[in-house]
């Protein structure tokens, strides 16, 4: 029995998802994927074995406290700015994408303890793998915050985590999972791609952290499947790394051989 070809109308539907895909990807998360790619090639090549070498993050944006602060904060904006723009494309008349893909207060005592299971399920076996690729010599040396950052840096390490956990989710996670969906992606399909992705956008961290954000990839979007929420995850995510970049100095001064 011969099978009819899909119309038109459907080719060209999933056409411009498709397209929207690929653009939402180059200006957030596959941009910054491609880089990290590039970045661990290219401590790869270099004579410096990749266990000796060093991955910054929230390093200061200026010398004077006040434009550091200003700048950062400003970074934070930009940044959930194309985070408001995914979720504006998910908006649809008669539909609140807020509440659809589960980012929203209406379940927070399920959300917060959800969250606070997933952050323990994922803080504690990427500890040991941070660990275990630090011994083997694949993995950097993360410098999570500057040792000797002031007061007024932790409320700015809290709003990166928050950062962290929105853009993460919500495009990986919320965004993605919609579309992929919507071009005849099954379920897993859509789930393995995506912790892919997650693995590569932190490659520049090293092998240990690919195949462990890989892993939080695949358990985040069972999750997600399963729960049809994000929140979780984004309070998961933003608790995983304010616990990394505030407690930094403390574990880089009780621990210097692995941090």
């Amino acid at each position: 029995m011969a099978v009819s070809p899909a119309p038109a109308s459907a080719r060209f539907g999933n056409a411009r998802t498709w397209w929207e895909i690929g653009l939402v990807l180059a200006i957030t998360v596959g941009q910054s994927a491609i880089y990290s790619v590039l970045s661990l090639v290219r401590r790869l090549l270099v004579e410096t074995p990749l266990g000796e070498q060093q991955a910054q993050l929230n390093t200061a944006r200026d010398e004077l406290a006040l434009w550091d602060a200003l700048y950062r904060v400003l970074d934070v904006f930009f940044d959930l700015a194309l985070v408001g723009l995914v979720v504006y494309l998910l908006w649809e008349p008669g539909r609140n994408a807020l509440r659809g893909i589960g980012l929203d207060f209406s379940r927070v005592g399920v959300d917060v303890g959800r969250g606070v299971l997933l952050t323990a399920v994922i803080g504690i076996p990427g500890l040991a793998l941070y660990a275990a690729g630090r011994a083997l010599g694949v993995t950097v040396s993360v410098v999570a915050s500057p040792l000797d950052a002031a007061w007024w840096t932790v409320p700015l390490l809290v709003l990166s985590a928050l950062r962290a956990g929105l853009t993460e989710e919500v495009i990986f996670i919320a965004y993605l999972f919609d579309r992929l969906r919507r071009v005849g992606w099954s379920t897993w399909t859509i789930i393995l791609s995506t912790a892919a992705l997650r693995g590569a956008y932190h490659a520049y961290q090293g092998f240990g952290a690919i195949v462990g954000n890989i892993a939080m990839g695949v358990v985040f979007g069972w999750c997600y499947q399963r729960w049809g929420r994000v929140m979780p995850l984004v309070i998961a995510h933003t608790l995983l790394d304010v616990v990394a970049f505030v407690g930094y100095p403390l574990a880089a001064a009780l621990w210097p051989s692995l941090f």
